[in-house]
């Protein structure tokens, strides 16, 4: 078991590198990146996962372009722990916490890129989060966050697209530890009751010319906030500023769990309440043939084999009835006190959520 990596001092037990501390087949360690063109016109959103317990190493991206969403992915034997390429696809962490190369060799998927990430603000540790059911830990994972521009070249089918930092922003987040991955298990007493997260899922990473805001927020169904944390992150790295509590509002399309924008306000904020409103612009729903969970044969840290390789594409209104009902990521405007910017709009409603007419797990909003 000895890698690459055992080279280095960075071992945190007294096993190799490639054996992690716990014996939890759930234990993962996962990039995700997002991209736009600060408009509607496309959104791509990639990662690249390992798996230690159960071997595997995979990664994705998919693209929303009008109605076509195109999926690449790809799973491999986990080997060693520093190589982060699985296939066609490659990372390369050219500065730690500040430049990372992306790249997706060409192939006959639809999909090919070669970008470079530059962040914007500084890398931001977000707050752990920490489910526990039965007795059993389903979630317990640390994630970094951050704001950024990429530069480089895009191609989705016959179209190649020069990426330039002026316009081209996304955002960026590092996350391990433990969650639900890889073949289903039994659910004994599970069955029946959300298999992690419940209630309603918000993350809003935004963008803006000389700051950036991070907010998060799991509320089940009983008004519990599991997860929340909202901060303003200045670029030239003063101190950052927690925003206080939140209070949301929510707008749902009718007889669906699609979010159409929010209100956003913040009474206690530094220098006075604030208010954020968050337009959608492009969504992607990529609990779709990414591995996020829908489809039994394609799931993060599922084993494929040696090395698989796969294309997907889909139009996009025929699998909206059941990409609407999992996560959905959306490039989105957000604008307060005359300043505009640009980011990550993600949602998700698991079970039923009250609050917005959502009686169980398929109800659509005012159902």
């Amino acid at each position: 078991m000895i890698s690459s990596w055992d080279d280095f001092p960075v071992h945190q037990t007294a096993q190799p590198v490639r054996l992690v501390a716990t014996s939890d087949r759930n234990f993962y360690d996962r990039y995700y990146f997002n991209l736009h063109a600060s408009s509607g016109e496309i959104f791509m959103v990639m990662g690249m996962g390992q798996y230690p317990n159960l071997a595997v190493q995979d990664a994705f991206a998919c693209v929303q372009r009008g109605e076509h969403y195109r999926v690449v992915r790809a799973s491999r034997e986990l080997g060693d722990r520093r190589d982060l390429s699985v296939g066609p696809f490659g990372i390369e962490v050219l500065e730690p916490l500040q430049r990372l190369r992306f790249k997706l060799d060409e192939s006959e998927h639809g999909i090919a890129c070669d970008l470079v990430w530059e962040g914007a603000i500084p890398a931001v540790e977000e707050n752990n989060q920490f489910i526990r059911r039965h007795g059993r830990v389903l979630f317990d994972t640390s994630r970094f966050a951050q704001t950024g521009r990429w530069s480089g070249w895009l191609r989705v089918g016959d179209e190649r697209l020069e990426v330039t930092p002026d316009r081209w922003w996304g955002t960026r987040d590092r996350s391990w530890g433990i969650r639900p991955h890889g073949e289903a298990e039994p659910p004994g007493i599970h069955a029946g009751g959300p298999g992690s997260l419940s209630g309603m899922w918000n993350y809003f990473p935004m963008q803006f010319a000389d700051h950036s805001i991070l907010y998060v927020l799991n509320e089940e169904n009983d008004g519990t906030q599991v997860l929340y944390d909202a901060r303003r992150v200045w670029n030239d790295g003063r101190a950052i500023e927690s925003l206080g509590a939140v209070q949301y509002d929510h707008r749902l399309k009718p007889g669906t769990r699609m979010m159409t924008g929010s209100s956003l306000r913040f009474p206690d904020a530094p220098g006075g309440p604030l208010e954020i409103e968050c337009e959608p612009l492009c969504h992607a729903f990529i609990a779709i043939g990414t591995g996020y969970g829908v489809e039994a044969d394609w799931r993060h840290g599922m084993y494929q084999g040696p090395l698989v390789v796969q294309g997907k594409e889909y139009r996009t209104q025929e699998i909206a009835p059941l990409g609407q009902l999992t996560i959905v990521d959306h490039a989105a405007r957000f604008s307060y006190a005359g300043q505009v910017g640009y980011g990550l709009y993600e949602h998700m409603f698991i079970g039923p959520f009250e609050k917005y007419g959502m009686r169980d797990r398929a109800d659509g909003a005012g159902g």
